[in-house]
């Protein structure tokens, strides 16, 4: 199983990316997908996941960042809008099932700045 995160970058306060996260190697329906992200210094921490549950956010994020996938061509994407400071991370996306998170990307920077 590979996990492929992409759409990183620079961005003001404000602005907006959107991160892909493209699967292979298995059937991608069937996983829950999370995204994850870690910033200097810290642990990592959950953003949030979309799962045949329904799609949950992290406080932090909630309002500001969503989640959908495309099950046809296996990717995940975390739509992020009114990015602050603080949303700057390595941003990580994870396969899994029932949020057992066993494949892991490599991860994509996003900084944002003031």
């Amino acid at each position: 199983v590979q996990v492929v995160e992409s759409g990183g970058g620079l961005v003001q306060a404000g602005g907006s990316l959107r991160l892909s996260c493209a699967v292979s190697g298995t059937t991608f329906s069937m996983f829950d997908m999370g995204w994850f992200r870690q910033a200097p210094g810290k642990e990592r921490e959950f953003v949030g996941r979309i799962s045949w549950s329904g799609i949950l956010y992290a406080d932090s994020v909630k309002g500001r960042f969503s989640i959908s996938r495309d099950n046809p061509s296996s990717t995940v994407y975390l739509q992020m809008n009114s990015l602050k400071p603080e949303d700057t991370a390595v941003y990580y996306c994870a396969a899994g099932i029932n949020n057992e998170y066993g494949y892991w990307g490599q991860g994509t920077q996003v900084t944002v700045s003031s």
